[in-house]
């Protein structure tokens, strides 16, 4: 297989529109909901230092890896590994890691919209006053009637998944660049609006800063350690397939090595904003930062229920955790897209239908596991259970691994030097011997931790 110089689907028309596309997919709910919580079980400052660290070793590497991949092939995952192993005289059963990493992207969105759509939910919710003055009890009670209902749970499902094949359907420079362009600004401003009401609850927000950035290694422990580890693989939207297409629309001119650095801050930014703006409202209504997962749908609409000005800043939040998984959902539907266009022949039309619909009837088995299907169970865990263990504890860590040995190992020093641009310098060689030894043992030690086999 011959490989292109140029993506048939277009290219970003500049190296912000990359960033903003690729930094789009890494922030999602993962940020957001996810990173909060695991900062209040794990001890606050410890344990975001360990995982700036981790996000330096084995996110930033990673990601440069996966972009060179797909800038060199130019193509979906599944063509492009190929073509690059043909060209270095290696098997051309890599394919299947791309086949791998766009499997995960599509089961991932079917149950990633569901949740997307509970938060969709919730916007009309805090708007109109519903969790004013709501009790514990009361707020846990909200959630669970959304659950139990499988129809609104459809319905909002259905409007998730139209919003994003809508995005995608119109192409490169005029859907996912556009979409973009809009939907990251907006959720910076709103972020920082949320963080900036923070800032009024005075000794609250203080305690919040505190409790991020304070570091205290008693509170620490190897659970936390391995907790960080993990993080930092997952949220940059690694291992899917997704990053990789969006690098085979990169301009030869950009550097690999500056925009996955950029990505890297603006994505963990995001997350540390997300706890700023979270926890003075955790704090302030004497609410545990600890909650769980249930932070996002059980706790904080308390918070929401009891501060001035909360039917607003509740609304917006959700607009928040929205487009948060919107951006990430669109970067998920493009790699099976992708390869349906060079594959099958199809229309980007047709290809982006026919996934969506896919998706949206696999995104039922989630549905049903919250209320008609809960006694449906595989190996002793509910279909949601089942997704989300096999993508985010096997799937997603193998493909990972996979790339950087495939990066390190299978593409010769001369191209992936040639691809990155950094010369035959300390840089280079800093990410070789990363990909190659570091970043892999890394992903082992989560990969291990994720299956239980260090509990």
């Amino acid at each position: 297989m011959a490989r292109p110089t140029k993506s048939i689907h277009g290219e970003w028309t500049s190296r912000w529109a990359f960033i903003l596309a690729a930094t789009g997919s890494a922030v999602g709910l993962g940020n957001i909901w996810k990173f909060p919580y695991i900062t209040g079980e794990n001890g606050g400052g410890a344990f975001v230092l360990i995982y700036l660290l981790c996000i330096a070793i084995i996110g930033v590497p990673l990601m440069m890896a996966e972009i060179l991949i797909g800038r060199r092939g130019r193509q979906n995952p599944i063509n492009s590994l190929k073509s690059i192993a043909e060209e270095e005289g290696r098997s051309t059963n890599w394919q299947w890691l791309g086949g791998m990493g766009v499997l995960t992207g599509f089961l991932i969105l079917s149950y990633y919209s569901v949740i997307a759509g509970q938060a969709m939910a919730y916007i009309p919710r805090a708007f109109s006053g519903v969790f004013e003055g709501v009790t514990a009890d009361g707020a846990i009670s909200i959630h669970k009637a959304l659950v139990n209902d499988p129809e609104r749970l459809l319905a909002w499902h259905t409007i998730f998944m139209l919003m994003t094949v809508g995005i995608v359907v119109r192409g490169v420079q005029h859907g996912l660049e556009k979409s973009v362009r809009i939907i990251m600004p907006a959720l910076f401003i709103i972020i920082l609006m949320l963080v900036g009401y923070g800032y009024n609850t005075g000794q609250y927000f203080d305690q919040s800063v505190q409790f991020l950035f304070a570091i205290d290694f008693s509170k620490l422990t190897h659970t936390g350690v391995l907790t960080a580890m993990g993080h930092a693989f997952f949220t940059l939207s690694l291992g899917m397939g997704a990053i990789m297409v969006y690098g085979s629309y990169l301009p030869k001119k950009a550097s690999i090595f500056k925009v996955s650095l950029t990505i890297s801050i603006m994505d963990t930014t995001v997350a540390l904003l997300a706890g700023l703006a979270i926890f003075p409202l955790v704090f302030a209504n004497g609410l545990e930062p600890t909650a769980g997962p249930g932070l996002i749908f059980d706790t904080l609409p308390i918070a929401f229920g009891h501060m001035p000005w909360g039917q607003f800043f509740g609304g917006i939040f959700f607009i928040l955790l929205l487009f948060a998984a919107w951006s990430s959902g669109i970067s998920l539907v493009e790699p099976i897209v992708v390869w349906l266009v060079e594959n099958k022949n199809m229309t980007r039309l047709r290809a982006s239908v026919y996934s969506g619909v896919i998706i949206w009837l696999l995104g039922l088995l989630t549905i049903f596991s919250f209320n008609l299907g809960r006694e449906w169970r595989l190996f002793g865990l509910t279909m949601f259970e089942l997704l989300d263990y096999l993508t985010a504890n096997i799937m997603l860590p193998l493909g990972g691994l996979l790339i950087a040995l495939f990066a390190g190992w299978v593409m010769k020093r001369n191209s992936s030097m040639d691809e990155l641009g950094l010369g035959n310098g300390l840089l280079y060689s800093t990410w070789r011997v990363l990909v190659r030894f570091i970043t892999p043992i890394a992903i082992l030690i989560v990969f291990a931790n994720l299956i239980g086999l260090l509990n």
